[in-house]
C-alpha cells in the first residue's frame, strides 16, 4: 500500500446527521405569506380587489360556455355560502323544558323496570 492511500484511511470521515449549530427555524419565527398578506397582494396586482376578479372569471366561463368551471365556481360559491349562513338559533320555552324532564323520568322509569325484570 502506498503512503497516499494508508493516509486517506486513517482520517475519520465527518458524519452526515445531528444537530448543527445555527440549524433549522429560529424560535419566534413567524410565516412569512399570510392570508390577508396574500388577498392584499392580489388585490395591488390585480387593480381589483380579489373578490371582484372571482366574480369576473365566474363571468367569463360563463361566457366561454365553459360549464365545468361554471360548476366548479358554483360549488365555491355555495359552499361559502352555506358555510356563512348555517346558524341554528334555538328557542325553548317552559313547556319544552318541562316535556324533556318529564320524558326522561319516564326513560328512567323504564330503564328501572327492565333491570328489576332481568335481576
Amino acid at each position: 500500500m502506498d503512503n497516499q492511500s494508508a493516509n486517506r484511511y486513517k482520517q475519520k470521515a465527518p458524519s452526515r446527521g445531528g444537530a448543527r449549530q445555527g440549524a433549522g427555524r429560529p424560535k419566534g419565527s413567524t410565516n412569512k405569506i399570510t392570508m390577508e398578506g396574500l388577498i392584499a397582494s392580489l388585490d395591488s396586482r390585480l387593480g381589483v380587489s380579489y373578490a371582484d376578479q372571482i366574480a369576473n372569471n365566474y363571468v367569463e366561463a360563463i361566457n366561454r360556455e365553459d360549464w365545468s368551471g361554471v360548476r366548479d365556481y358554483d360549488k365555491v360559491f355555495l359552499s361559502k355560502v352555506v358555510a356563512d349562513k348555517t346558524e341554528v338559533t334555538t328557542v325553548e320555552g317552559a313547556d319544552a323544558v318541562e316535556q324533556r324532564a318529564q320524558a326522561f323520568a319516564e326513560a328512567l322509569t323504564t330503564l328501572a323496570v327492565m333491570g328489576k325484570k332481568n335481576g
